[in-house]
C-alpha cells in the first residue's frame, strides 16, 4: 500500500543519516522526494540511489542556513512536482567544546543551521502546506527538553526549534495543518563525526558507540508512521524518554546525572 502515493515530500540535509534514511522511506511509499545537501557529489550519489529504487526525486543543492537556498527551494519543489505536502526540517549540525573555549562563530553557524534553516525552509513553505492541509516537521532532539555539557550552542538551536513550532502549531492547529516535532535519541548517523570542535574544525569520529545505537533507518519509520498519526511529538528511545521524563520532575538530579554521563565520553572536554 503505497501511503503517500503522488505526496510531495521535501527533506533537508538528505544526503545521509536520519534525512536520506527518510527519502528512502517515503519514496518507498509513493512519494515524489525533493532532497537538499551542500555537497554536490553526494547530492547527486543520493539522488542516483534513489532513482534506481524507482522514487521520483528531486537534488537541490542548498545550505540550509542560507534563505535564499531556502526560498529557491520552495519554488523549485513547485515547479517541478507542482505541490508540497510535508516538509520534513533535518538539516543540522553538531558541535562539542566547552562555552568558555567555543568561537562564537561556531555558535552563530550551529543556530544559522539547525535554528535559522528551519525558520527559512517552513516560511517559504508553509504556503503550499496550508493549502494542503499538510505537515511541517521538525527533527529535533532529547537536547531540545535537556541541555548535555559540552553542546551549548547544540542544546540552544533544539531548544528554539522546539519553542517555535510550538507557537506556530498553535497557530495553525485550526486550519488543518500538523506539526510534528521528532526528537530522536542518540541515532547512527554521521553528525557527531561532523561535530564541530572550539575552533570550528569537524571533530572527525564520534566519541560514542555507534553500532549500539538506534538506526537511521528506525528513526524515519518511526517518523514516517508519526505522520500518518498526525502525533504532536514523537520522543526516540527508551533512554531518551527517560532523560524527558526525569529532567521534568527532577531536574536538579538530572544535573549531576548528565554531567556523570556525559563525562564518560571518548576524550571528553570535561571531567
Amino acid at each position: 500500500m503505497m501511503r503517500f502515493k503522488d505526496k510531495v515530500v521535501i527533506i533537508t540535509g538528505a544526503t545521509s543519516g536520519i534525512g536520506e534514511a527518510c527519502a528512502f522511506a517515503f519514496g518507498m511509499e509513493g512519494a515524489k522526494i525533493t532532497i537538499t545537501g551542500r555537497n554536490s557529489e553526494k547530492l547527486e550519489n543520493s539522488v542516483k540511489r534513489l532513482e534506481n529504487e524507482g522514487v521520483s526525486v528531486l537534488g537541490i543543492l542548498a545550505d540550509a542556513a542560507s534563505e535564499a537556498d531556502n526560498k529557491k527551494l520552495a519554488e523549485e519543489t513547485v515547479k517541478h512536482f507542482g505541490r508540497i505536502d510535508v516538509l520534513i526540517n533535518n538539516a543540522g549540525i553538531s558541535m562539542r567544546a566547552l562555552f568558555e573555549n567555543l568561537d562564537l562563530e561556531v555558535f552563530h553557524k550551529v543556530m544559522d543551521t539547525n535554528f535559522w534553516g528551519t525558520v527559512y525552509a517552513t516560511k517559504y513553505c508553509l504556503p503550499e502546506i496550508l493549502k494542503n492541509k499538510g505537515s511541517i516537521v521538525g527533527v529535533s532532539s532529547i537536547n531540545g527538553y535537556r541541555g548535555t555539557p559540552a553542546r551549548t550552542a547544540y542544546t540552544a538551536s533544539k531548544y528554539a526549534m522546539n519553542g517555535f513550532f510550538e507557537s506556530l502549531r498553535t497557530e495553525v492547529m485550526k486550519r488543518g495543518v500538523h506539526v510534528l516535532v521528532a526528537s530522536p535519541g542518540f541515532t547512527a548517523s554521521n553528525i557527531r563525526n561532523n561535530a564541530l570542535t572550539a575552533d570550528g574544525t569537524p571533530q572527525g569520529e564520534s566519541p560514542r558507540e555507534e553500532a549500539k545505537m538506534m538506526s537511521s533507518e528506525e528513526v524515519a519509520k518511526e517518523i514516517l508512521k508519526a505522520i500518518l498519526k498526525r502525533k504532536r511529538d514523537l520522543v526516540l528511545t527508551g533512554q531518551g524518554k527517560l532523560a524527558v521524563f526525569l529532567n521534568k520532575w527532577i531536574p536538579g538530579i538530572m544535573d549531576g546525572i548528565v554531567y556523570n554521563h556525559m563525562a564518560k565520553e571518548k576524550d571528553s572536554p570535561f571531567k
